[in-house]
């Protein structure tokens, strides 16, 4: 069982920065792909970003390529999300999730099989 503590979050400004992350229990946390992923109210939860094992290869969605950048640290056991020139449409619950890595980022929300518990990004305008 893996388990995913996020921090971070909060509300900005549009235009501005915030950095979330995510803090991993595991100790084969090498072995894990992660992504960050988001759920804005009324609507179904979006893939933002991806990472794989090693942190050598990322993907992101279009909305946020540019702007987000997805990171990890297998010392520390995190992975973060730095999110620069934030919108309105940003607005959402950010979750982290991982899985045993198979050799392909992962985007799919129904793909990852740990989940932290979510944290509110609210960018106002």
């Amino acid at each position: 069982q893996v388990q995913l503590v996020e921090s971070g979050g909060g509300l900005v400004q549009a235009g501005g920065p915030l950095r979330v992350s995510c803090a991993a229990s595991t100790r084969a946390f090498r072995c894990f792909a992660t992504g960050w992923l988001r759920q804005a109210p009324g609507q179904e939860r979006e893939f933002v970003a991806a990472i794989n094992w090693s942190g050598g290869r990322s993907y992101y969605a279009d909305s946020v390529k540019g702007r987000f950048t997805i990171s990890r640290d297998s010392a520390k056991k995190t992975v973060n999300l730095q999110m620069n020139s934030l919108k309105p449409e940003d607005t959402a619950v950010y979750y982290c999730a991982a899985v045993m890595d198979h050799g392909t980022l992962v985007t799919g929300p129904d793909e990852y099989d740990f989940w932290s518990q979510g944290t509110q990004v609210t960018v106002s305008s």
